[in-house]
């Protein structure tokens, strides 16, 4: 077995550590990213395709970092998989989506991933962005993923990670780079 990226299970070589900053169509990372997670969102024996929506406005390209923010949005994804996973595990009625919104807003590039899985407690969403927190068993997660995305966004773009989620209901984690990043 090959080096995995942040316990993800996606060999390292899919997803580009690239230290280059450079110009980049936010919509072509995230579309490349769904395309490497397609084989986690087709229909499973005990679970229907997970759908996925995308409702993309229209955004300039950017100066970052492009294989780390690929990074980030993996490791947001893989997560909402496995949130859906474990909801549908729970209430076979679920309709698994993901729905991944982009906008502009002045000078910052919005990006929303929400599932509608089966969400986060209250009492440990402050905690979620900590190294080596998880709320998946031990096999499952490293803790790190999260923790990664928050550093990229926050270190080398200069954005913000953040998460807003309802028990029961589902989770939506938002993405937001200032586009004059330099």
């Amino acid at each position: 077995m090959g080096i995995t990226s942040c316990g993800t299970g996606i060999p390292a070589r899919h997803i580009s550590n690239e230290a280059d900053f450079k110009e980049a169509d936010i919509h072509e990372g995230i579309d490349s990213t769904l395309m490497i997670l397609e084989y986690r969102l087709k229909a499973q024996t005990y679970r229907q395709e997970i759908q996925v929506i995308k409702q993309y406005e229209k955004l300039p390209l950017i100066k970052c970092y492009a294989g780390q923010l690929n990074q980030v949005f993996t490791n947001l994804l893989f997560n909402a998989i496995d949130s859906l996973e474990e909801a549908i595990s729970q209430n076979k009625d679920i309709v698994p989506t993901i729905t991944i919104s982009t906008y502009m807003m002045e000078n910052i590039i919005s990006i929303s991933i929400i599932d509608n899985g089966k969400g986060i407690d209250e009492s440990i969403q402050s905690k979620l962005f900590d190294p080596f927190f998880t709320t998946k068993p031990v096999d499952k997660g490293t803790g790190l993923g999260l923790s990664i995305s928050y550093q990229i966004m926050l270190e080398k773009h200069h954005g913000r990670l953040w998460c807003d989620s309802i028990p029961g209901k589902g989770s939506k984690f938002v993405i937001e780079i200032p586009t004059t990043l330099s």
